[in-house]
């Protein structure tokens, strides 16, 4: 039989490595209804299915059937290879293609072979990491980027394989023009464990973590940087730099952090605030915390974003100061001293994101169930939201400082690759 795909030839073969994370393991577990979702093998199968119908044969490729067989265990943290090579023919016009999945140590965790009616023509492989959603929020950010020239940005103290690969990768979507700041000695050892050219690259030295923020810092109070971004150092060092008063970085308003997030079960982009800046806001904070917000919604191409204030209920009480302050942030837009977002609250997290919850318990509102911004009541509660969606609910992030006058893409030390150029996509956005 004569291979009606002739862009996918006998032996045409793709692979990649990726790092498993515990929210790939523990949604097979749960199906499975396995107790322990570290040891279900059958999350490769998940990885390897995404493969194929995202990366080769690609988009717009038809799964018919996939004969796999599994051994071994899976745990987060494994670095595994997924492979993927065209066999023969199959039945109906489709390919046969070999799969595994195998350990670093080359220990094959799944192996077989999958029928599949691949698209016209073989895609265009991203260069973004490999990863087990929809790439619904990158493809958006990336898409938004498009045509506007890079931004000269200072990456602060790059100096883990990550956050040097993050921006790596961001220089090579034509986002950033980076500026590497910090140790160079350290700089130039994390290129090397990650096989990262950096030959092209401006890079200014300093001798460690607070010194490397003060001289991002310097290189955009000096106009040779028009935004920065985090690399592996801790957060208060890079704010204490970026907030001194000789830095002149600071505006009349509050300053604030906001998540965007892709959580597969949510229709939309989510932007939660703030879970990494204002401990305990007051009142005067969460207003310009909602206000970064809504300025955030509208470059990312939210018209009249809903804003949904979070407490424990819905209902507003004495007892609970979030719900009197919720109260009081939505008499502020009815006043118009927040515009251009539509505010409701206080909605309790159901209400905020699902019609169903808030139809139950009788609220009627044109916030709840569809908020575009979730404005949490404090630090600890929106840190471990956002940090329950992407571990535990397989959601992507992008983060980013608001209420400077240079965007900040702040991302965790642990956030991968494809967190920080999602972010620097961000930084793009907001450069504007």
């Amino acid at each position: 039989m004569q291979n009606a795909f002739p862009a996918f030839p006998p032996g045409l073969r793709h692979s990649l490595t990726h790092r498993i994370a515990t929210a790939e393991i523990a949604a097979v577990a749960a199906i499975l209804g396995t107790g322990d979702p570290a040891l279900s093998p059958r999350a490769a199968a998940a990885l390897m299915t995404r493969l194929l119908v995202t990366r080769f044969p690609g988009r717009g490729t038809r799964l018919l059937r996939e004969d796999f067989r599994y051994a071994g265990e899976l745990a987060e943290g494994d670095l595994v290879e997924l492979s993927a090579e065209v066999a023969a023919p199959g039945t109906a016009g489709g390919l046969l293609v070999r799969c595994a999945v195998r350990q670093s140590d080359g220990t094959a965790v799944l192996e077989g072979v999958a029928e599949v009616l691949p698209p016209d023509a073989p895609a265009t492989l991203p260069d973004s990491p490999f990863g087990t959603q929809p790439r619904r929020m990158m493809d958006h950010l990336l898409g938004l980027c498009r045509g506007r020239p890079a931004v000269p940005t200072a990456v602060v103290h790059p100096c883990d394989v990550a956050s040097l690969e993050g921006a790596v990768l961001a220089a090579r979507h034509g986002l950033i023009e980076p500026i590497l700041v910090g140790p160079e000695a350290r700089i130039r050892t994390a290129a090397e464990q990650g096989g990262l050219d950096i030959a092209g690259l401006a890079l200014v030295a300093a001798p460690h973590s607070h010194a490397s923020a003060e001289r991002a810092v310097a290189e955009v109070a000096t106009g040779r940087a028009a935004a920065l971004m985090k690399g592996s150092l801790h957060t208060d060092e890079l704010l204490s730099a970026a907030l001194a008063r000789a830095a002149g970085l600071r505006t009349e308003r509050r300053v604030s952090h906001a998540f965007v997030m892709d959580a597969p079960l949510y229709p939309r982009l989510l932007i939660i605030t703030d879970a990494a800046i204002n401990i305990a806001p007051d009142l005067e904070a969460k207003a310009d915390i909602v206000r970064n917000a809504i300025g955030l919604a509208a470059a990312i191409g939210v018209d009249l974003p809903k804003v949904a204030i979070l407490s424990a209920v819905e209902t507003v009480t004495p007892r609970m100061a979030s719900t009197l302050e919720a109260a009081a942030l939505c008499k502020m837009a009815d006043r118009g001293q927040i515009v251009g977002g539509l505010l409701d609250g206080p909605l309790a997290f159901d209400n905020a994101v699902s019609e169903a919850a808030a139809r139950t318990k009788g609220i009627v509102s044109a916030v709840a169930g569809r908020a575009d911004v979730l404005v949490v009541p404090d630090i600890e509660s929106g840190n471990m939201l956002a940090k329950q969606l992407a571990l535990l609910g397989g959601a992507e992030s992008a983060g980013i400082v608001l209420g400077l006058r240079v965007p900040v893409a702040l991302t965790s030390r642990s956030d991968d690759a494809a967190s920080r150029l999602a972010s620097a996509a961000l930084l793009r956005v907001m450069a504007e």
